[in-house]
């Protein structure tokens, strides 16, 4: 059945934008490619246009988003992207990057989504990589915790506590992911973030491409972007799309129940190296 099968994209597609991180202007290109050869990013704006494979080995930092370096070379906050074409099926893509940073859109992965759909997809002549949760795994620490039970499709059950902020509390959320939940319940999901956490940042310029064009900022029990929220839990299925995209670099589908709390890239990371 086409579902068990690999992917790429049927044709090419192009973003362009503003990196959150960064501020600076980018643009990528995302091309079908063969089977099996996975996920590459490549930096075509540097010498020698050097490729950067999306899987595990090759996280160099988690600063709030996950960014990819091999050599000199590097790329910022592909979580997103990654996420969009995890959750789409989509195993195969050779995707050109001009600029540090993956455009962060409107900080979700919906404008991805969309143009992945118009885009269409191409059944390859391979069988897709599965990794099967067999027995429970579990990664802890402090107040995070992450865990994955053997169950037959995949299942991503996240739980948020923030406490210390009146407008997002604790929230739960659970969903079956398939390429039809992640485009009517997860993509549009926005980043989000504490003003009180954000503005130091800006001052530091360490976050330049700020906006409330690019997430959800939240002061108090206030949600500052006039639109306001896309959902009443929109901050904890952001979580999950975060998470989809983190374990995209496992290089493979998960079949199994991952139970989240509390985590963020470097958790994702860290309990993905263990499924590894």
């Amino acid at each position: 059945m086409t579902f068990l099968q690999q992917k790429t994209l049927a044709n090419p597609i192009e973003f362009s934008g503003v990196g959150l991180f960064t501020g600076e202007n980018a643009h990528i290109r995302l091309l079908p490619s063969a089977a099996n050869s996975g996920i590459v990013f490549q930096r075509v704006d540097l010498p020698e246009k050097p490729t950067i494979p999306a899987l595990l080995q090759f996280v160099s930092e988690t600063p709030r988003c996950t960014c990819l370096g091999k050599g000199n070379a590097s790329v910022r906050m592909v979580e997103h992207l990654l996420s969009a074409l995890q959750g789409l099926g989509i195993d195969n893509v050779f995707i050109e990057v001009e600029g540090p940073e993956i455009p962060a859109l409107d900080g979700s992965a919906a404008g991805f989504v969309h143009k992945i759909g118009q885009a269409g997809s191409k059944v390859l002549e391979a069988p897709k990589k599965i990794i099967r949760i067999e027995q429970p795994i579990f990664w802890s620490e402090g107040h995070t915790h992450l865990m994955a039970l053997p169950c037959d499709e995949f299942r991503v059950s996240y739980t948020l506590h923030y406490p210390h902020s009146p407008a997002i509390g604790s929230q739960y959320c659970s969903l079956l992911v398939n390429p039809e939940s992640y485009r009517s319940e997860i993509a549009q999901c926005r980043t989000f973030s504490l003003y009180e956490e954000l503005a130091p940042l800006m001052a530091k310029g360490l976050i330049k491409g700020a906006g409330l064009d690019k997430g959800v900022l939240i002061q108090g029990d206030r949600i500052l972007n006039p639109e306001g929220i896309r959902c009443s839990d929109e901050m904890v299925r952001h979580k999950i799309l975060d998470l989809i995209g983190d374990m995209a670099l496992l290089g493979a589908s998960v079949r199994g129940h991952v139970i989240a709390i509390r985590s963020g890239h470097a958790a994702n990371i860290a309990f993905s190296k263990r499924l590894q």
